[in-house]
């Protein structure tokens, strides 16, 4: 009986410590600096500001990582089946170079940036990241639907999307 109500007990405080993903991003990812495929500096904010009004599907990705590279045909589709969303993509590819080629090679529509400030930058502490791909959804106004995807499959981005 003793062993029981400990298990309950653990339990219980997990699932009352679950982690509450945010709505809105920080002050300090908002004004993180990222690269346009032209060299511009960009803040984060101003990306999101370009496309307000829209949802905006974020994708975070790296030439160099698989997974990300087996998201990209679903995104894709994805693109097809929602074209009035924005498609955002950061980069977190260890050069610009390959990070450009990538886009080219897999012929990548949407708006592309390169995280300069890299996983531990004040966008990518704030994101928490620790793989990648990793999808963001993004409504009209700026609230974040969708925190913490991992596949461009997880249903919540199509329903968060198809919500137009």
């Amino acid at each position: 009986m003793k062993k029981i109500v400990i298990v309950v007990f653990i339990g219980i405080t997990l699932l009352g410590c679950s982690k509450e993903n945010p709505s809105q991003f920080s002050t300090e990812a908002l004004k993180d600096v990222l690269l346009s495929l032209d060299g511009k500096e960009v803040l984060f904010k101003d990306i999101l500001e370009k496309h307000k009004g829209k949802k905006i599907l974020i994708d975070i990705w790296a030439s160099w990582c698989p997974d990300c590279l087996k998201s990209i045909p679903e995104v894709q589709k994805i693109q097809g089946e929602q074209p009035e969303a924005a498609y955002v993509f950061l980069s977190l590819d260890r050069n610009k170079t390959d990070w450009k080629n990538g886009i080219e090679r897999l012929k990548i529509e949407g708006d592309h940036y390169f995280i300069e400030s890299g996983w531990e930058g004040k966008l990518g502490e704030f994101l928490g990241l620790d793989w990648i791909p990793r999808f963001l959804v993004i409504d009209e106004k700026g609230k974040i639907l969708v925190f913490d995807a991992t596949k461009a499959t997880d249903n919540l981005i199509r329903q968060s999307l198809e919500k137009m």
